[in-house]
């Protein structure tokens, strides 16, 4: 899989969480702690002292404190975390959709970032920088020895302030200098395109901007196909990391005309919140065929998992992640955030998502190209990382699947398969859903 990042959403892959924020833990909700607990902090502070005094070098206390902290939280599960203050302002610029930057999209190779594309009408692509472009250096200090996440986070910035890249072109004699001023980057949540008959919808990333976007795309789509020509739409979701809770019931009631989207349980029973469409799809009940594999994760699965129990769309593709827990975002004033998991995602029919992730309608595998063979590109899936919660539909089967996609749609076997369905050229058992099949009953424990 291409390790791709958007100079706005530098989230890891599977790491993204659909998150609510929230004031504060109610103070009533926690047990009273005991003598022994007391007595276990007590250890750590005295272990923190001699840490701090006989160490062999004078450790940060700081760093020992936040190390500490996030040990704790990762002991729970390995999405719960502490965002000191840069990290939580880096997850509200990720969230909201927009940055102070240069537009493109990197990846790194052979050391050096590597551009995959400087994004229309931005900074990046009027200075004149090209896909394929290998940045060596950023305001004269060498790439070399910095991971992607430090380079992204160089170029990013304040508005209107210039940065020097240092480029190696392809066919060029010598590096290429460029200064650039960064502006406000809005980088659209969903991509879309007219595949003649067909209308293709890609969910990029689950920010404060996709509900907007898909509809903005939707009404473009339907401008230039006329509703008797419509075959239908393709709504593709894989290598969709997730984020926010709202935007994924948003997104689905889209196309659903009412019932549940998606509930989330915490710890006490009694703890469930359901979220229900709205009258109003905005496609008209036109056929759809929801892609997914191995990257897709959390708020892009409760998309799918909607879709496909209310027999609204196919879901065509490999096994899904299986990421089904949702963080809540407790702000902390100045010292940051906390990242906590409060509850687990169900499907409408009361399926959990976590571990499992979703199966579905029709496999089919994305074949890999020459130069890819022999190389992993599975995912491990929630169920491969280490100290999961363990789901309760959890088996063998959401131990992960392949994340790649091609980059040129005519190689892309999932999207052709879809497309072919969709206007008629071939056919499978499970498209067009019934939607008469009832919808099995939520659980309502």
């Amino acid at each position: 899989m291409i390790r791709k990042l958007s100079l706005l959403f530098a989230g890891a892959l599977m790491g993204a969480s659909a998150m609510v924020a929230v004031q504060g833990a109610p103070a009533s909700s926690a047990n009273a702690a005991s003598n022994d607990t007391y007595k276990e902090l007590a250890i750590f502070g005295d272990i923190f002292e001699r840490v701090r005094q006989q160490y062999v070098t004078p450790p940060e206390d700081k760093k020992l404190i936040e190390t500490a902290i996030n040990g704790m939280l990762t002991s729970l599960d390995p999405h719960s975390s502490y965002l000191n203050p840069e990290a939580a302002q880096d997850m509200r610029v990720q969230t909201k959709g927009e940055f102070g930057g240069l537009g493109i999209e990197v990846t790194m190779e052979n050391d050096l970032v590597k551009v995959i594309a400087p994004i229309d009408d931005t900074p990046a692509s009027k200075a004149g920088v090209l896909a394929g472009d290998l940045i060596t250096q950023i305001n004269g200090a060498e790439v070399r020895g910095l991971s992607l996440n430090d380079a992204v986070d160089k170029m990013r910035g304040p508005v209107d302030e210039a940065i020097e890249l240092t480029l190696i072109r392809q066919g060029a004699d010598k590096p290429i200098k460029l200064s650039i001023k960064r502006a406000i980057i809005k980088v659209k949540a969903v991509r879309y395109r007219v595949e003649n008959d067909v209308g293709y919808l890609r969910v990029i990333s689950f920010t404060e901007k996709t509900s907007d976007d898909l509809t903005k795309a939707i009404k473009d789509i339907q401008s230039q196909i006329p509703e008797n020509k419509l075959k239908g739409y393709v709504l593709d979701l894989r290598l969709n990391p997730g984020g926010l809770l709202d935007q994924a019931v948003s997104v689905s009631d889209a196309f659903l005309d009412k019932g549940e989207v998606v509930s989330t349980r915490g710890r006490d029973p009694q703890d469930v919140t359901r979220f229900d469409a709205r009258a109003g799809d905005l496609t008209k009940g036109k056929p759809v065929i929801v892609l997914i594999n191995g990257g897709s994760a959390s708020a892009s699965e409760i998309v799918a998992g909607a879709l496909q129990d209310h027999r609204r769309a196919t879901v065509l593709g490999t096994q899904s992640f299986g990421k089904g827990s949702v963080q809540t975002i407790i702000p902390l004033g100045e010292n940051g955030s906390l990242r906590l998991t409060t509850a687990l995602y169900y499907t409408p029919s009361g399926k959990s998502i976590q571990g499992k992730g979703i199966t579905p309608d029709i496999k089919v595998e994305q074949p890999l190209p020459d130069e890819l063979k022999g190389r992993d590109v599975t995912t491990k899936g929630e169920a491969g990382l280490k100290g999961h919660i363990k789901g309760a539909e959890e088996d063998d089967s959401g131990s992960g699947s392949s994340a790649y996609v091609p980059l040129e749609p005519k190689d892309d076997i999932q999207l052709g398969e879809a497309l072919k369905l969709l206007r008629g050229e071939m056919a499978n058992a499970a498209f067009p859903p019934d939607p008469k099949k009832d919808l099995p009953k939520p659980d309502k424990q």
